[in-house]
C-alpha cells in the first residue's frame, strides 16, 4: 500500500470536497422529501415518481461529463490544457441535446409517462402538477452539471459545493413559503417544491457562468469557446463517452423499470423507496466522492506516464472503498428511526420503509467496492465499455426479470422485491475484481504527443 501521508491527505481532501457536493445535491432533494412527506403521502409519491425522470437524466448528465473528465484528467496529467475548452463544448452538446429531447416529452405527455410506474390516480394527479413546472429545470440542470463535471477534472472542485450549497439555502427557504403557503405566499404543495427547485436551478446556472467569467484562469472558458469548438474532438469524446453515455442511460431506465416494479405494489411501496432511497443518496456520499476522486487520481497518473505507481494506488484505494462502505452502511442502519419520525406516512409505510432501509444497509458495502473501483479506477484508466456490458447483463437478464416474477407470479412480500431489486450491488463485486486484477483497463485515451 501506499505509505506516504500526503496522498492519503490530498486524496481524501478531494473526496470529502466530491462528497459536500454530493451531498448539498441530494440535500435539495432529501428537503423536498422531507417537506413533501410532511406535507401529503399522495404529493410525496407523486414527486418521488416524477424525480425517476430527473434521475434518468442525471445518469445521461454524468455520462456526458465523465467523458470530459476520463479525457481532461489525461490531458491535464500531461499538462496539456488546449484541447479541453473543445471537449467540454462536445459534452454540452451530446447532454443538452438529450436534456431537450426528455423536456419535451415531459411536457407533453406527463401522465402517460407516469402511467408507466404507478396506477394510482391520485399519484398520477399530483405528478402532473410537478412534471409541468419541473421539466423547465432540465437543460438548465445539464449545462450547469456538465460545466461543473469538466472543472472537477482539472483539480477545480470548489465550486460544486459553493453551487450546491446555495441550492439547498434557496430550496429550503422557499420549499417552506410555497408548499405551506407561509408569509402571505399561496399554499401550492407540490407545485410549490417544483418552483423552488426552477428557480434554485437558475441560481446555480448563474453562479457557473460568473465563476467561468471572473474567477476561472486555467482554461479561460468563454461562450464562443465552447460554441466554436474544433470538431475532429468530437470523435475522440464519443469514442470514451458512449460507452459511458449508453452504461447511464440503461442504468436510468432500468431505474425507472425498478420504481414501476415497486410502483405496482402499492402507495406504501412507493412512499418506502422514495424514503429509503433518499436516505441512502445522503449518507454514501463519501462512497461515490471517493469513486470520483480515484476516477481523477487514476486518469491524471496515466496522463503522467506512471503506471507503475498503478498497482500501489490500486491496492490502497480498494481497502479504502470497503471501509468507507462499511462506515457508510453503519450510518444508513442507525440513522433510520431517527430521520423516518420526519415523515407523515401510512403505518405500513413506514414498516416498509424500515425494512428497505435495513437493505439499503447492507449492499451500500458492495456498491461502495464494486462502483468505486468499476466508475472510478476502470472508468478512469481508460476503460469506459466494461460498466456498460456488465450492467447489460445484470440489469436486464438477471435483475428486472427475477423482481417481476418476484413481485407478479411469486407474489413474494415488498421486501424481498426491494432485496433483488438491489442485490446486483453485492454480486458485481465479483467480475469487477475479476477486471480490475485482469489490468487490460488502463487505456491511455488522449492523442500522442507532436513529434
Amino acid at each position: 500500500m501506499i505509505k506516504e501521508k500526503s496522498f492519503y491527505k490530498t486524496f481524501f481532501i478531494l473526496t470529502f470536497s466530491l462528497a459536500l457536493q454530493n451531498l448539498l445535491t441530494y440535500g435539495v432533494n432529501l428537503a423536498d422529501n422531507l417537506m413533501l412527506g410532511a406535507y401529503s403521502e399522495n404529493a410525496l409519491n407523486g414527486a418521488s415518481l416524477c424525480n425517476q425522470v430527473q434521475f434518468l437524466l442525471q445518469m445521461l448528465v454524468v455520462g456526458a461529463g465523465e467523458g470530459a473528465v476520463v479525457l481532461g484528467s489525461q490531458y491535464w496529467g500531461k499538462d496539456q490544457l488546449e484541447p479541453i475548452p473543445h471537449i467540454i463544448g462536445c459534452a454540452l452538446r451530446f447532454g443538452v441535446g438529450m436534456a431537450a429531447a426528455l423536456f419535451a416529452a415531459v411536457l407533453f405527455f406527463p401522465a402517460q409517462i407516469l402511467g408507466l410506474l404507478t396506477n394510482d390516480a391520485a399519484v398520477i394527479a399530483e405528478g402532473v402538477k410537478y412534471f409541468r413546472i419541473i421539466c423547465f429545470t432540465y437543460i438548465i440542470f445539464t449545462a450547469t452539471n456538465i460545466l461543473v463535471a469538466s472543472l472537477r477534472s482539472i483539480g477545480i472542485v470548489k465550486i460544486g459545493y459553493i453551487i450546491s450549497a446555495s441550492t439547498l439555502i434557496i430550496n429550503i427557504c422557499l420549499n417552506s413559503l410555497l408548499i405551506y403557503g407561509k408569509l402571505g405566499f399561496p399554499e401550492l404543495g407540490i407545485q410549490g417544491a417544483a418552483l423552488a427547485t426552477l428557480v434554485s436551478r437558475c441560481v446555480e446556472l448563474l453562479i457557473v457562468i460568473l465563476y467561468l467569467k471572473f474567477r476561472e484562469q486555467r482554461l479561460k472558458l468563454t461562450l464562443r469557446k465552447l460554441v466554436h469548438i474544433d470538431t475532429s474532438f468530437l470523435k475522440d469524446y464519443q469514442k470514451v463517452s458512449l460507452p459511458v453515455l449508453l452504461n447511464q442511460a440503461q442504468w436510468g431506465i432500468a431505474q425507472m423499470v425498478q420504481t414501476g416494479i415497486l410502483g405496482h405494489l402499492g402507495a406504501a411501496a412507493i412512499a418506502a423507496n422514495s424514503i429509503a432511497t433518499i436516505i441512502y443518496q445522503v449518507l454514501s456520499v463519501v462512497a461515490y466522492g471517493a469513486a470520483s476522486a480515484s476516477s481523477i487520481w487514476v486518469g491524471r497518473t496515466i496522463g503522467e506516464g506512471r503506471e507503475s505507481f498503478l498497482r500501489p494506488l490500486v491496492k490502497t484505494l480498494q481497502i479504502l472503498f470497503i471501509a468507507i462502505g462499511v462506515l457508510s452502511g453503519l450510518a444508513i442502519y442507525f440513522a433510520r428511526n431517527p430521520i423516518l419520525t420526519f415523515y407523515n406516512i401510512s403505518p405500513e409505510a413506514h414498516r416498509l420503509a424500515l425494512q428497505f432501509i435495513v437493505v439499503m444497509a447492507v449492499t451500500t458495502v458492495g456498491t461502495s467496492y464494486q462502483m468505486a473501483c468499476d466508475n472510478g479506477i476502470i472508468r478512469g484508466g481508460g476503460d469506459t465499455s466494461f460498466s456498460m456490458k456488465m450492467n447489460l447483463f445484470s440489469m436486464w437478464l438477471i435483475i428486472v426479470p427475477l423482481s417481476w416474477l418476484a413481485a407478479f407470479v411469486w407474489k413474494f412480500p415488498p421486501v424481498v422485491v426491494f432485496f433483488l431489486l438491489k442485490w446486483d450491488q453485492l454480486y458485481k463485486a465479483v467480475p469487477v475484481a475479476i477486471r480490475l486484477h485482469s489490468w487490460k483497463w488502463v487505456k491511455r485515451v488522449t492523442r500522442p504527443d507532436p513529434t
